[in-house]
């Protein structure tokens, strides 16, 4: 195993550091619960441990005090404050499934991300229990998708759901950091199209797969139900140092997922959808192009002038969708999401007609 990244390992240094002089002050810990899924045969379960000033105690804690947070939009802040989080590098986890109990350790960025086979869970939402010695008990919930399932959305955050004007580097900080929850907009007509289609396809997941960090996703669960989104899970990556470098790639991570998660739903056929602002046009048709069995249509938010010349200083996508697709399959592109749920429902229908 080649050794870690010069960055990586100052990075896990200052951390063991900050979270041993925490501990020394009474600190314990505490699991963030994220939203997982999985199929008949395996269950991805996510969350992270962070430290946190607020002290284990078992007969106060209520299990489901976490993930209920996530689940409302009561706790808005402004968003600089949950990037000043410290991992809980390597701390013991435990998932319980019934009677069944797993035992893993939390990766050096406090993450849990858990893949559990022969669960026994059935298709629908199931709530797991998650514990760790310094922590109180949470739950998490997971989606587990029937055999039978065909049609499944991925759907990218940044710009696609949500108008942050990524990537502008002053402003999305502004917007990231220092604004509060609440002023968050969401792209017109967007929350409504995934409800519709959902309804169309009773039991079929949505995945969010995005380029932000961890620390976003209680925000943006918070955002998904103010703003009307169906929820689901999100796949997230962690900023700063890898083992490999400064910085990771925001594109292999979201190749990474999608390959993924081709692998643990392969009868799910998916309408991928994202923005022209970014790289999604070239990472949907590379994909579509590898593995076009598993694409049933691809839906593209069309950002206006204004918000292209903001996201990379030029009036026009400079990420052509059509030269990146070299396989024949239903294109829809759109600037809200009611002009697109028509396109979408027409390609659906006619990808039907040739199923």
């Amino acid at each position: 195993m080649p050794r870690p990244h010069a960055a990586a390992i100052f990075e896990d240094a200052w951390n063991r550091q900050v979270a041993g002089a925490m501990r020394r002050r009474g600190w314990g810990t505490r699991v963030l619960a994220h939203t997982g899924y999985g199929s008949a045969d395996r269950v991805r379960v996510l969350g992270r441990v962070l430290m946190t000033r607020r002290p284990y105690a078992p007969a106060a804690a209520d299990a489901r005090a976490t993930w209920l947070e996530l689940r409302t939009a009561d706790s808005e802040r402004r968003g600089w404050r949950v990037f000043f989080t410290t991992p809980a590098a390597g701390e013991p986890v435990t998932v319980t499934i019934g009677e069944r109990e797993f035992r893993t350790r939390v990766d050096r960025s406090g993450l849990l991300d858990l893949t559990i086979t022969d669960h026994g869970l059935e298709p629908g939402w199931h709530d797991l229990q998650i514990s760790s010695p310094r922590a109180a008990d949470t739950t998490a919930a997971v989606f587990i998708v029937a055999p039978d399932q065909t049609f499944g959305i991925v759907s990218d955050i940044d710009d696609t759901i949500i108008t942050t004007t990524m990537p502008r580097p002053m402003i999305a900080a502004w917007n990231t950091f220092f604004r509060h929850e609440g002023t968050r907009r969401a792209v017109p007509g967007m929350a409504t199209m995934y409800r519709e289609l959902l309804a169309e396809h009773p039991g079929a997941p949505i995945i969010y797969v995005s380029t932000g960090a961890w620390n976003l996703v209680p925000a943006l669960t918070r955002f998904l139900r103010r703003a009307g989104y169906p929820l689901g899970p999100m796949l997230m990556t962690d900023w700063g140092p890898t083992n490999t470098g400064w910085f990771r790639s925001g594109q292999d991570h979201k190749r990474a997922a999608l390959h993924r998660l081709a692998r643990e739903l392969p009868d799910v056929r998916w309408v991928l959808i994202g923005d022209d602002g970014q790289h999604d046009p070239s990472l949907y048709g590379e994909f579509a192009e590898q593995l076009p069995e598993r694409v049933r249509a691809i839906g593209i938010r069309v950002l206006s002038t204004t918000e292209q010349l903001l996201s990379h200083f030029t009036p026009i996508s400079t990420d052509d969708f059509e030269q990146h697709v070299g396989v024949e399959l239903p294109i829809c592109r759109a600037n809200d999401g009611w002009t697109m749920l028509e396109q979408m429902r027409e390609a659906l229908g006619t990808d039907r007609a040739r199923a």
